[in-house]
């Protein structure tokens, strides 16, 4: 059976190792990232079936910059943009990413991954 992999982009450790830890527990291969430059590498060179990011990060890229990217050229993969400092309404988001303020629960964001990596994979096999 094939694992998704989800990719974190998280500069804060503890957040993202938590993150980290509750997406592998619902059965997904995890890779982290600390800023949005680590991410693009990243997606350059593996299969990433979604992807949660934070908005402000170290390096001159923003989670925000991040998923515009991924919407443009990875336009298969689902993004689920965070943030305990901004609230950003659906207009201020690239394709189909989807906003969740800090904090949030792990497990709505690990059901989140499943219900957007599903209709992805539908529409890519549609």
């Amino acid at each position: 059976m094939y694992q998704r992999t989800v990719l974190i982009v998280e500069d804060e450790f503890l957040i993202r190792m938590v993150l980290a830890g509750a997406l592998s527990d619902n059965g997904y291969d995890v890779i982290e990232a600390g800023n949005a430059l680590e991410a693009v590498a990243i997606l350059g060179q593996q299969k990433i079936d979604a992807v949660v990011t934070d908005v402000d990060m170290p390096g001159g890229l923003s989670g925000l910059d991040l998923a515009r990217m991924i919407s443009s050229i990875h336009v298969n993969v689902p993004v689920i943009i965070t943030s305990g400092g901004h609230r950003l309404r659906a207009e201020d988001l690239p394709g189909d990413a989807v906003f969740v303020p800090k904090p949030y629960r792990m497990d709505a964001i690990a059901a989140m991954v499943g219900e957007m990596t599903d209709r992805s994979n539908l529409r890519m096999a549609g």
